[in-house]
């Protein structure tokens, strides 16, 4: 799969769901389809799951921010 953004996957994600409702798809279709909504579902759900982690470095388990440093990028 190519480099895409976690916004771009879920809006191709929904654009699949919208196609896959039409009856009128043939099975083939359905199915290339399918295999590739899998796989935005799967790279979606990666990328959560990392800013999930992220988030739990930056705020402990109370809500509270905790007292990290900052990672700046170097130009």
């Amino acid at each position: 799969m190519k480099k895409r953004k976690f916004e771009e996957a879920i809006k191709k994600l929904e654009e699949i769901m919208h196609q896959l409702e039409d009856q009128n798809m043939e099975l083939e279709d359905s199915l290339k389809l399918f295999q590739e909504g899998v796989e935005l579902y799967q790279f979606c759900h990666q990328k959560l799951n990392e800013a999930e982690e992220k988030i739990a470095m930056i705020i402990d388990e109370n809500g509270v921010l905790k007292q990290v440093p900052f990672e700046t990028e170097e130009e």
